[in-house]
């Protein structure tokens, strides 16, 4: 989660070679700030930026869901982040 002030680290970014603004360079402004920190979760990540990935994600989701209602009768919340949405 970004705090109210990554509006601020995005307005001056610059784009990087392939024309975007990239979440890496709002990590980084927060490492050079001191105030980066994070949280390890459990489960998986998977990138959704492109059509290709986008349908992994949906397929893993998918997977978890019916395995997570097989197992325990309740789905399991999951999440992705798709820019640009």
């Amino acid at each position: 989660m970004y705090d109210e002030t990554v509006f601020e680290k995005v307005r001056v970014l610059v784009p990087s070679g392939r024309g975007e603004l990239e979440i890496t360079d709002v990590n980084n402004a927060y490492i050079r700030e001191g105030s980066m920190t994070y949280a390890h979760l459990e489960g998986w990540w998977t990138d959704a930026g492109t059509f290709e990935s986008l349908l992994r994600a949906a397929n893993l989701v998918a997977g978890t869901r019916a395995r997570t209602e097989s197992e325990a009768g309740v789905a399991e919340p999951v999440s992705a982040v798709v820019p640009g949405v």
